[in-house]
């Protein structure tokens, strides 16, 4: 058993994790710090330990540290290797998408609201659906440049709203007919207010209250510049808000024209549908050109062949002489002129008489 007065006397023991218990002075703290560190109130003043006798250092120190070494690099070598941390696995390589998948990605993911947008524009559904389908049938004529484009949802906006806001449309017969506004009379207010606006500031309106893109962006797909596309905004937010004051707030304005936009049921065409247009599309006006290139050859191999070889220049028309007199036309014949009529007619008028010369 051991004392407990003698216990609490003794100093006290540095434990580390990892590590035997030491005593103090051991792990590298000095030897006064230890020996003046706090003592308990009820420890009794111990005597300090004589020094030890230094010991003579061994002959073969050298050897036996090599020795050591050695047996220590053999018993490092036998001990296993520690398990080295797993390499995490590479995602796996999907398989590149091809031209026609990426193609019904985009179509999937912009055409409804794009044929929304299009109807507010032109005020006409089928208009609308017509825009947007020849805006990705152009896209997918040229997709090799659209596909490697930094924004290709606005490359297919930009030409589906060029189609819809293109002139031409009112000379076709099928659009010379407004058709039915919408059921609500607000939704019929608001699509009035637009269609009443210039294409150019309703343009602006909606790409930069309805889609929400920042001023820059709104004028570089309008082709105009930063200040001309803000006096259009101003502009249709003042026509807008001079006819229905409760859409002066550009956030009622947004939210507005989603909610016209969302009521009508406008459906676009599968997006196989629009690609095989877009095909047979090309190949007829390939076709066309190839032969209108024909008849063009054809005409001018035409032309080369019949063409005169040499100048040729044309009859002058007749002038009158001066000083002649012109000459009459011919009257009835005279006395003189009957009897030698008649002795001509006569007279032989074959026989050897007529082949020699009378003499004179």
């Amino acid at each position: 058993m051991t004392d407990p007065q003698e216990a609490a006397s003794r100093p006290p023991v540095t434990v580390r994790p990892g590590r035997e218990p030491q005593p103090p002075g051991a792990n590298g703290e000095p030897a006064h710090a230890a020996a003046h560190a706090p003592a308990p109130a009820d420890a009794r003043p111990q005597p300090a330990p004589p020094p030890a006798p230094p010991r003579a250092a061994p002959r073969h120190s050298a050897r036996l540290s090599s020795a050591r070494l050695s047996s220590a690099r053999l018993s490092f070598a036998r001990l296993p290797s520690a398990p080295t941390p797993a390499a995490p696995e590479p995602p796996p390589v999907r398989d590149p998408l091809t031209p026609a998948q990426a193609f019904d990605a985009l179509y999937a993911f912009c055409a409804p609201a794009l044929v929304r947008q299009a109807y507010l524009l032109c005020g006409r559904r089928e208009l609308a659906r017509e825009s947007v389908e020849r805006a990705f049938q152009v896209a997918w004529q040229r997709w090799p440049e659209v596909a490697v484009d930094r924004d290709p949802a606005g490359w297919v906006r930009a030409t589906a709203y060029e189609y819809a806001l293109s002139p031409w449309h009112r000379f076709r017969p099928r659009y010379r007919h407004p058709e039915p506004p919408p059921a609500d009379a607000s939704d019929r207010a608001l699509l009035d207010v637009l269609l009443a606006l210039p294409a150019p500031c309703r343009r602006a309106l909606l790409l930069y209250d309805g889609v929400g893109l920042d001023l820059p962006e709104t004028a570089a797909e309008t082709e105009a510049s930063t200040p001309a596309t803000a006096n259009r905004l101003l502009r249709a937010r003042e026509s807008v808000a001079a006819r229905l004051p409760e859409l002066a707030d550009p956030t009622a304005l947004h939210r507005r024209l989603a909610e016209v936009a969302s009521v009508e049921r406008l459906r676009a065409a599968r997006a196989p549908v629009v690609r095989t247009g877009s095909e047979r599309r090309a190949r007829f006006w390939t076709r066309a050109a190839i032969a209108f290139t024909v008849a063009i050859i054809g005409a001018t191999a035409l032309t080369l062949h019949t063409a005169p070889t040499q100048y040729e220049p044309p009859v002058p028309p007749g002038e009158a002489v001066q000083g002649v007199p012109p000459r009459a036309a011919p009257g009835a014949l005279s006395d003189a002129e009957l009897r030698l009529r008649a002795k001509l007619r006569s007279a032989t008028g074959h026989g050897p008489q007529r082949m020699l010369p009378e003499p004179r």
